[in-house]
């Protein structure tokens, strides 16, 4: 085996094996998560409750946080599902954008000073690539319409 066909070889592994394990990580970070969140174990539910009780006063955090916990495991589940791409990245969107309220409307909890995160800002900021992962998973998507060269279906 030359260096080459090595490369060649590890290189066609990857992108075979590169979106389920982005889906099968996405999954298992959403689901765990929102889980820990239903049943009252989430180290995050602090913060999430500080956030809330700025943000949304219609209702109680209890009831809020089982039903952020359920939408982090449906994100979870969505991703594991070929064809539910264009339901589960506008859901991430929206989750993203709320998951990094903390960081502006939160930020004695979120930076220690400038450009420095505390745990909590770290852990927000992580999700960049989650983001990530979800655009090579989007970035695999076909057009409405086109069909794919791969099955010959549209």
């Amino acid at each position: 085996m030359t260096k080459r066909s090595v490369d060649v070889a590890l290189i066609h592994f990857f992108r075979k094996i590169s979106i389920p394990t982005a889906r099968t990580a996405l999954f298992i970070v959403f689901f765990w998560f929102g889980w820990l969140k239903v049943i009252g174990l989430s180290p995050a539910s602090a913060l999430v409750q500080r956030l809330f009780e700025q943000t949304i006063p219609f209702m109680s955090f209890g009831t809020f946080i089982i039903c952020f916990g359920l939408f982090e495991c449906l994100i979870g589940i969505l991703f594991l599902i070929k064809g539910a791409e264009r339901i589960v990245i506008p859901l991430l969107f929206i989750h993203m954008i709320t998951t990094a309220g903390p960081l502006v409307l939160l930020p004695s909890e979120t930076w220690q000073s400038f450009f420095v995160p505390t745990l909590e800002g770290q852990y927000i900021i992580k999700n960049l690539v989650i983001i990530a992962a979800a655009i090579g998973i989007a970035a695999h998507l076909h057009p409405f319409g086109q069909v794919s060269t791969r099955t010959g279906k549209k």
